[in-house]
């Protein structure tokens, strides 16, 4: 072995240094592609490897991958520097898919040449393995013939600041190539053995690539893996609340990321943010839309804080993008869980309302009718001695007391059985404007004199409904008269008539103190009352529950306290009940 400048130059074929050096390269090589770390970080370790052998000026190694090319350049002066880029591809006059750096240099072309095989191997500075080797790129080197087909090249010249140029292809599979390039400013700075030696260490490089192409996809699908398993453990736990869910789930999202220490993570869902501890200035983000029932309810984002090489998807990975999507669907899948869990609950709490109701009708029916017998004879003697002439006037006081009472305890056993569904009624096609327009007439005068400003939103052209009107008449009344008094300072009542699929609504809203849920959950028991001793009976809702049940109608309570209350009662048109009896 003998120098040259300051660098080795091996003289004999069978030079056991240089076959060593070149096995330990190798390994060191497959070793690094056995560490778990990012491609871009094993792409520097082995161009760090390579300069720092070959003692190269620059080295490139060009990848092409599908539809992906990759182009990594070092430096090893002034000191060692390493830059990864994604490329583009053109399509050749043969329909090949070409890289494109965007540049028309003649070394553009030339690799191009390699890249895509259209080359003879038979040409001057061709290795049989098609690597292209030269120690004086300043020259024009003659390569082929002026008739040959385009991107193959008669003269080369490349006006660069290196001198000696070596280009060495690889391949791992049919669509998966690449493109070893050493350049070094010394004159005649490679040997035919090296370039040999260079060729076999492709072939290496070609397993390490492969090796490591494998490895990242293996640790990516465990990362994506792991964080679904754990966002599962989350939702597992008992009584946890969307909330806490939401933001486990956030938390998780950094570790699962290629950069976890530049990573952090934002989950918006129904207006509410939910963020890790570690939220970063944005210089990337990728996002995902959390869809429930067609609905944009939401986004996942996964932000990066700094500037990261170009990979499938800006800095991302699509194994990154098809992650993203699928933590998407999962939270779209727990809030549709979650609304059924709840839906579940509201829908077994009205069933036991409903059962307690059903139960205390029976019961109410039952007293009303066992009062009404004894209260008839009652009031009827009580009646009759008022007629007999000579009374004392202290006995008709106090018989008119006992009509009184008489009279008023048959109205509430009246409003009991209205309750219980057990009271005849009087149906008629109506409209309900003209209910809703007499009702209020009489109840004006009452709203002013209170200091309440009364609002009509009626719906034109309403369809009829059947109903009893009396009935009906009450209901709007009870309503009005207990939204009257929930504001006793004043305030605003609306009173709305409206058409939605096949039923009639009558909205009654006021800006009154409110109810707390509790109250509401109780608001259509018979004789509860939130009003003073005296002031109501307690059966003003529980017999508008009674008259619009038996109309086949359903009806609404929302209410806040301090903000106000709203009731709306919905009755089937007379059309659509015509249809559900023919069926």
């Amino acid at each position: 072995m003998k120098k040259r400048g300051s660098r080795p130059v091996y003289t004999y074929v069978h030079d056991r240094k240089m076959v060593e050096d070149f096995r330990t390269l190798s390994q060191k090589i497959l070793r690094s592609a056995n560490r778990r770390v990012p491609l871009i970080n094993f792409f520097r370790e082995v161009s760090k490897m390579l300069i720092e052998f070959s003692q190269c000026d620059e080295i490139e190694m060009r990848l092409k991958e599908g539809k992906k090319y990759y182009r990594c350049k070092a430096k090893n002066r002034p000191e060692f520097s390493f830059h990864l880029e994604n490329m583009l591809f053109i399509q050749n006059k043969n329909g090949k898919s070409i890289p494109c750096s965007g540049e028309e240099s003649a070394i553009e072309k030339l690799c191009r040449n390699i890249f895509t095989g259209e080359f003879d191997t038979s040409l001057p500075f061709f290795t049989k393995s098609g690597s292209f080797w030269t120690g004086d790129i300043k020259n024009p080197l003659t390569l082929n013939s002026e008739e040959d087909v385009e991107y193959k090249i008669p003269y080369l010249s490349i006006n660069e600041n290196y001198s000696s140029l070596a280009m060495i292809p690889f391949e791992i599979d049919s669509e998966n190539t690449g493109l070893l390039i050493l350049k070094s400013k010394q004159k005649f700075f490679f040997t035919a053995k090296e370039i040999d030696f260079y060729e076999g260490l492709a072939q290496n490089l070609v397993l390490a690539i492969a090796h490591q192409h494998a490895q990242s996809e293996l640790r990516e699908r465990i990362k994506e893996l792991t964080c679904l398993y754990d966002i599962a453990q989350i939702v597992e736990q008992p009584e946890i609340s969307i909330e806490d869910i939401l933001q486990g789930i956030v938390e998780l999202l950094p570790h699962a990321w290629q950069y976890p220490e530049i990573t952090s993570a934002r989950i918006i869902l129904d207006g509410c943010s939910y963020i890790t501890s570690n939220l970063k200035v944005e210089k990337h983000i990728q996002k995902a839309d959390i869809v429930l029932g067609g609905l944009k309810r939401g986004t996942i984002e996964v932000i990066y804080a700094e500037d990261k090489p170009e990979l499938d998807e800006g800095p991302f990975l699509k194994e990154e993008r098809k992650l993203i999507d699928t933590i998407a669907r999962e939270i779209a899948l727990i809030m549709e869980h979650i609304q059924v869990q709840e839906e579940k609950v509201k829908l077994n709490e009205q069933i036991r309302h409903a059962d307690r109701l059903a139960t205390i009708g029976q019961l109410a029916a039952g007293i009303a009718h066992e009062l009404n017998e004894p209260l008839g004879n009652i009031l009827g003697f009580a009646q009759l001695s008022k007629k007999c002439k000579g009374l004392p006037g202290q006995v008709k006081y106090d018989l008119e007391k006992i009509i009184k009472a008489s009279l008023h305890v048959r109205e509430v056993a009246k409003k009991l059985l209205i309750f219980a569904r057990q009271m005849p009624t009087k149906k008629s096609k109506l409209n309900l404007n003209k209910i809703v327009e007499e009702g209020l007439y009489f109840l004006e005068s009452r709203c002013e004199k209170e200091g309440i400003e009364l609002e009509r939103s009626l719906s034109s052209g309403l369809p009829e409904i059947t109903v009893d009107q009396a009935q009906l008449h009450q209901v709007l009344v009870n309503l009005v008269v207990n939204a009257i008094q929930a504001m006793p300072k004043g305030g605003k009542l609306k009173v709305t008539t409206l058409s939605t699929n096949n039923h009639i609504s009558l909205i009654v809203e006021d800006t009154g103190v409110g109810m707390s849920k509790e109250i509401i959950d109780k608001i259509f028991l018979p004789f509860f009352t939130t009003k003073e001793v005296g002031e109501g009976t307690g059966l003003g809702l529980p017999v508008v529950h009674g008259i619009v049940t038996s109309h086949g109608g359903t009806i609404k309570v929302e209410s806040k306290v301090g903000i106000g209350s709203r009731f709306e009662v919905q009755l089937p048109t007379t059309e659509s009940e015509g249809n559900r009896k023919k069926e």
